[in-house]
């Protein structure tokens, strides 16, 4: 299954290979308030593949707080966060926003609520190779 979105201005795009038909899409709303304020609520598989298109990646700002060891992808232009991605022992993982997704139907997505408080570092990276998307691409200027 195919699923495409982008931020609101379309400067972030991305285009994620489920690589199969679910009944429903499974997505954590975390509770940290980076993502409370801007509406977080992400989803992955280690199985997906996600192709990420940056077309001015100038206007795009990585926001790393807590651990640091995860960039929210930020438009710098419309202020949308489409997706975070986390390069753990030389492998980009990343999760995609629900919120923007293009042409799907809400109606498929399970939301569920998440706190990662008190999880430490290396168990975090643990959980983000075992269920973020494990094949991340970025282009860039398209």
């Amino acid at each position: 299954m195919r699923i495409d979105g982008a931020c609101h201005c379309g400067n972030i795009r991305f285009v994620l290979d489920w690589r199969d038909e679910p009944d429903a899409i499974a997505a954590r709303a975390c509770d940290c308030t980076f993502c409370v304020k801007h509406g977080g609520v992400w989803t992955g598989r280690a199985e997906a593949a996600l192709r990420l298109s940056l077309r001015d990646p100038q206007r795009v700002s990585r926001y790393a707080f807590g651990t640091g060891t995860a960039d929210f992808l930020v438009c710098a232009h419309c202020g949308a966060v489409p997706a975070v991605v986390s390069r753990i022992e030389g492998r980009l993982y990343a999760v995609v926003n629900v919120n923007t997704f293009e042409g799907f139907d809400p109606a498929r997505i399970q939301r569920a609520p998440a706190s990662l408080d008190g999880e430490t570092e290396s168990a975090r990276l643990a959980r983000r190779q075992r269920n973020w998307i494990g094949e991340v691409e970025i282009v860039e200027g398209a």
